[in-house]
């Protein structure tokens, strides 16, 4: 491949990845491109780490035969099988050497040497080509430090020379376009993780400024769990984060999955918002997240029995009002939360759960905003809250009714 055919597809390539294309979208059009230029190309496969709490990358693959990419997010490749698979592959050695490509005969003698060469034996291919794109250490993220890719042909004669170089010429100009993705991706990811989803995109959308706030209606969340510091000054030490992570996986699955955004993990605390133009569906929304919660609560709490290990449950508050939700902090560090009287009212409501013995309490507001569901709460009496003016009527779920 000539400069006069390499040119366009760098070019190419270059405004895919400042358009913001998707990996898979650029994979597909740089191999065609090169399938056009002249290079017999029949499979191109592209691989990069990333920075995510439970995948370790993302692996995307074209085929000529059928066009277009896919994409696979793979887990940890340090123990078990994935571990093994990954010390026998091309990839591997060439990151052990230092090589920046690796050429192989798709044959008997590379199958045997690298399981992953079997199945381009099967198919007819006869000559694979590994590029490894390595990142200066400033731009290196996690385990994300270089870029994978691997070239494969089913022609008779394989790749010639010039094939290999128009490849080694052209790669590093997909490698950038992936990486930029990749960055992207890991920055929704963090902000998503750390912020909650909807918290996350604000600031993305530009909401970074300190002081930048909305006032809105919102319900509150907020949960802890019952004899968390009895727990912690009696279990073993190497127990207390696994409970803690135990116990918020099944209350902010059942958040999420409610539409609502977890703002903050507080020790074993929890707070949430349900925003929502319509209050009473937000409400609803809460109330069938507590419950999913305590039945999550309830299957976790029988494995963990099981397993010998100590067990305990939630005490919820929720309410209802207005609060400002944004950017609070100094210029070095900022919060995207919610502030006002609600939130500091919330937490009181969520605490008077050991004083009453009730698992879960609901303000006045809160029981009024549920509308025709009104009737799933009963009330437990009118309590003084601290730091709270006036006294007020609290709720719980009518043990009669399991769900809305």
């Amino acid at each position: 491949m000539d400069e006069t055919k390499s040119a366009p597809i760098a070019r190419w390539i270059t405004a895919a990845g400042l358009a913001g294309k998707l990996e898979t979208e650029m994979l597909a059009g740089f191999s065609e491109r090169i399938l056009g230029a002249g290079v017999p190309l029949a499979r191109s496969v592209a691989l990069i780490d990333t920075l995510h709490p439970i995948h370790e990358g993302r692996v995307f693959r074209w085929r000529r035969e059928v066009g277009g990419a896919t994409v696979v997010e793979y887990g940890r490749t340090n123990e078990g099988p994935a571990a093994e698979a990954w010390r026998r592959s091309p990839f591997y050695r060439m990151l052990q050497t230092g090589a920046a490509a690796l050429r192989l005969r798709v044959d008997a003698e590379s199958a045997e040497q690298y399981p992953s060469i079997k199945d381009f034996l099967a198919e007819g291919m006869t000559d694979y080509l590994a590029i490894l794109n390595r990142f200066a250490a400033s731009g290196v993220i996690g385990e994300m430090d270089c870029v994978y890719s691997s070239w494969i042909t089913d022609a008779p004669q394989g790749f010639s020379d010039a094939d290999v170089g128009a490849l080694e010429r052209l790669m590093p100009y997909l490698a950038l376009a992936i990486k930029c993705a990749s960055l992207a991706r890991i920055a929704e990811t963090l902000v998503g993780t750390y912020l909650g989803r909807d918290p996350a995109q604000r600031v993305l959308s530009g909401r970074i400024a300190r002081g930048v706030a909305d006032r809105i209606g919102t319900v509150l969340w907020f949960s802890d769990l019952r004899g968390y510091t009895r727990i912690t000054d009696t279990a073993a030490p190497e127990q207390v984060i696994p409970l803690l992570n135990d116990y918020a996986e099944a209350v902010i699955s059942a958040i999420n999955q409610a539409g609502g955004d977890v703002l903050k993990l507080i020790g074993d605390g929890i707070l949430a918002i349900f925003p929502a133009d319509d209050r009473g569906g937000a409400c609803v929304s809460a109330l069938g997240a507590a419950l999913s919660a305590r039945r999550g609560i309830v299957t976790l709490n029988t494995r963990r029995i099981a397993e010998n290990l100590p067990v305990t449950e939630m005490y919820l508050g929720l309410h209802v009002g207005e609060v400002f939700y944004g950017n609070i902090g100094s210029k070095e560090r900022l919060d995207f939360t919610v502030i006002g009287p609600a939130v500091n009212e919330v937490s009181r409501i969520a605490a008077m759960c050991r004083s009453v013995d009730q698992p879960l309490l609901a303000s006045a507001a809160f029981a009024e905003a549920l509308g025709p569901e009104r009737n799933r709460l009963v009330s437990v009496g009118r309590y003084a809250l601290r730091g709270v003016g006036r006294p007020q009527e609290l709720f719980t779920l009518d043990p009669g009714i399991e769900a809305p």
